[in-house]
């Protein structure tokens, strides 16, 4: 069967074939950059401050490595990637530069944004204003749903791996499809992307598919039912066009139909794995290119050429995940040996991204049998003694280079509860907090959803959120509007002072098993209150525990990289958790100051459950929820609720308004919140129905 790429983008495969036959110098780096488009003016033709007018840039670059190299052995499969004439391997990289027209005035700064399943990022109009550059460029390869190349995509090309005689790579691959039913086919989705990888023959008695009736938070599996090869295919079908359908390799018709009360998970071989761990090597090539390169070996000069100083990488989630990893295989230090990066920022990430993996899946976030945790998660050397490791960090090879940089973590009650948090604080143990090296600050948002929500003042409580996932459910608790955005700000001037004067940020703000706001996972340890509506017991049971996987003997636990034989993986350990204690209204303890958490409307939760479907009553994956206080004490008294109501907190609109104010004067002087800021949300305060007159009947 012909690999994922040649079927789906021919294009990119005679790129590649292209890449791999030219002759190339042997020094091995960005050789050669392509402008494709070029904006200027950009923006309208806006000024912004000093720096004046911007341009854009969106373009291609062409690299290539050295697979013999130390710094590139660590990928898996590089050595069974096909090379050119000088022995090199070879990508393309798509970028997109934004920059001032002047480079005379800019800041010298140049933020360097991981894209984020796809996507493209320019860099905030704050950042405009301070005359800083920003470059988003490609890493994910493996050119599915949104991550497959698009003029508004940044992505990497990369090869994929043979054996020597020419003959295909093969190995396992699973999918799992859950919430589905009726008779229309289904595709294999990872997070929010189809599976990158096909069968190798549509012959179902080739692969296995299985029903699952429960899944714990554990990965406790029961219910386990093999469907019979005759009664499924590889089929796109429907209504229209019943079992066995019409022959497809990315979807999954079931004779019958699905059934809803199920979880279908499909093992299968497939070939042709993309070399996926090169995406850490191109990122890092393209950065280092427009921070220290003249021109390319074409003479194409670079557009920033002598006016980039510092770098920082920044990523959210996903791409935060891609950081840590990035850092932790050694890939702050580009082929001239020098430092790439000196600021890092991964935010909203607690794990590292499992993309230098065979037949690596890198949408995957959290769900069960998605890897990510193996290895240290810590910034400082830790032994590991639950999953029988040494003691590391994700330090330890920058360290080893001094090529380490400043690193600002950011997380908040969604990483704490279902992503995984508090190994990467505490260890496997669950026993000490584990020190925090100079160069790293950890700065806690607590009661907040994964990244933040809308933030604002208001007493209409939204929608409950959909649990992220394909077809994972819907939550019960109204979505969590507690916000990023102010302390994103407010840390993003400390950072740039960081990097670029050595100007220390305010010190760590986050729980720990010292200051007794990490406790056990336990509606008793955590002190959350009984709230109307809550079931009884919650949030004992909710978190979602870290597992110890086994992926089989090929897989480096340490690096998280190599080759999984063992799909899905078996489990070894279930990893003990922490998370934030909480004060008389659920509101989560020791983070660093935000104005609506200090002045809160109702009880904000890291943590949501699932209304119904297969995974009701558990997680709802990594959304968050909101509970809204009472306006009255009447109300309050009536519900049962033990959480004084608005009127008993704030008395009426002035008064919440005041308690806007001192909780924005106090963010302030910590350092977490700009004046303008500050200013601007006690504004959206005084013009919010918070005890507004037409609502204090309500």
């Amino acid at each position: 069967m012909p690999s994922p790429v040649r079927h789906r983008f021919p294009w990119i495969a005679a790129a590649l074939v292209a890449l791999v036959t030219a002759a190339r110098p042997a020094e091995a780096e960005v050789k050669r950059i392509v402008i494709d488009k070029k904006v200027s003016p950009a923006f309208d033709g806006r000024t912004f401050g000093s720096a004046g007018q911007y341009e854009t840039l969106a373009g291609r670059a062409f690299g290539e490595l050295d697979p013999n190299d130390p710094r590139h052995r660590l990928i898996t499969d590089i050595l069974l990637a096909p090379r050119n004439a000088g022995g090199k391997v070879e990508y393309m990289a798509t970028f997109y530069l934004v920059k001032p027209i002047d480079m005379s005035k800019s800041s010298r700064l140049m933020w360097h944004d991981v894209p984020n399943r796809g996507g493209r990022i320019t860099i905030a109009e704050s950042e405009r204003l301070l005359g800083d550059v920003g470059l988003s460029s490609g890493w994910q390869g493996d050119n599915s749903g949104n991550t497959a190349p698009g003029d508004a995509n940044d992505y990497v090309v990369v090869p994929v791996a043979k054996h020597p005689d020419g003959s295909p790579v093969t190995g396992l691959v699973f999918g799992r499809i859950v919430n589905a039913s009726g008779p229309d086919s289904r595709p294999m989705i990872v997070n929010a992307n189809p599976v990158p990888y096909k069968p190798v023959t549509l012959d179902t008695a080739k692969a296995r598919l299985e029903t699952h009736t429960a899944e714990t938070i554990d990965g406790k599996v029961s219910g386990v039912r093999p469907v019979p090869a005759g009664d499924w295919a590889w089929a796109r079908c429907g209504a229209s066009n019943p079992f066995p359908g019409t022959p497809d390799p990315t979807q999954i018709c079931v004779k019958g139909g699905f059934d809803p009360k199920l979880l279908y998970q499909v093992v299968f071989t497939s070939q042709d794995p993309y070399v996926l761990g090169i995406g850490f090597a191109a990122f890092r090539d393209v950065a280092s290119f427009f921070k220290h390169a003249e021109r390319d070996e074409a003479g194409t000069p670079n557009p920033v050429a002598r006016q980039v100083s510092w770098v920082i990488s920044r990523g959210r989630s996903q791409s935060g995940r891609f950081l840590r990893a990035l850092l932790h295989l050694g890939f702050n230090q580009d082929e001239r040996s020098r430092q790439v990066y000196e600021g890092m920022w991964p935010i909203i990430a607690s794990g590292r991204l499992p993309l230098n993996v065979r037949f690596g899946t890198p949408d995957a976030a959290s769900k069960l049998y998605e890897g990510g945790m193996e290895g240290p998660a810590w910034w400082t050397p830790w032994a590991d003694p639950v999953r029988n490791l040494p003691a590391a960090s994700i330090l330890d090879r920058c360290n080893a280079t001094k090529t380490c940089p400043k690193i600002v973590e950011m997380l908040g009650g969604t990483e704490a509860w279902a992503l995984y948090m508090s190994p990467s604080w505490i260890g496997t143990t669950a026993e000490r907090d584990i020190p925090l090296p100079a160069n790293v600050r950890r700065y806690y948002i607590g009661s907040t959803p994964h990244g933040g929500g809308r933030g604002g003042f208001t007493v209409v409580a939204g929608k409950p959120p959909q649990c992220p996932g394909p077809g994972f459910g819907r939550g019960t608790f109204a979505e969590n509007p507690m916000p990023y955005t102010e302390t994103t700000n407010a840390l993003r001037v400390h950072f740039r002072n960081w990097v670029m004067k050595d100007a220390a940020p305010p010190a760590s703000r986050y729980p720990s098993l010292a200051n007794g706001h990490l406790v056990d996972p336990t509606k008793e340890a955590t002190g959350f209150p009984t709230i109307p509506g809550v079931p009884a017991g919650a949030p004992t049971g909710i978190v979602s525990p870290m597992l110890d996987y086994d992926w089989g003997p090929a897989f480096n636990q340490m690096d998280a990289s190599g080759v999984p034989s063992t799909v899905p993986p078996g489990i070894r350990h279930v990893i003990r958790m922490k998370v934030p204690r909480v004060d008389a209204d659920g509101n989560e303890l020791g983070g660093v100051p935000v104005v609506l958490r200090a002045a809160p409307l109702g009880t904000y939760l890291g943590w949501n459950i699932v209304a119904d479907g297969f995974h009701q009553g558990k997680i709802c994956n990594y959304a968050a929820g909101m509970i809204p206080f009472a306006t009255t004490r009447a109300e309050r008294i009536a519900s049962g609720d033990p959480r004084p109501s608005l009127e008993e907190r704030y008395t009426n609109h002035d008064g919440y308004v005041e308690a806007v104010k001192v909780a924005a004067a106090g963010a302030v002087r910590d350092g977490f919140l700009l004046p303008a800021d500050a200013d601007r949300l006690v504004a959206q305060a005084q013009a919010s129905n918070v005890l507004a007159p037409q609502n204090t009947s309500q």
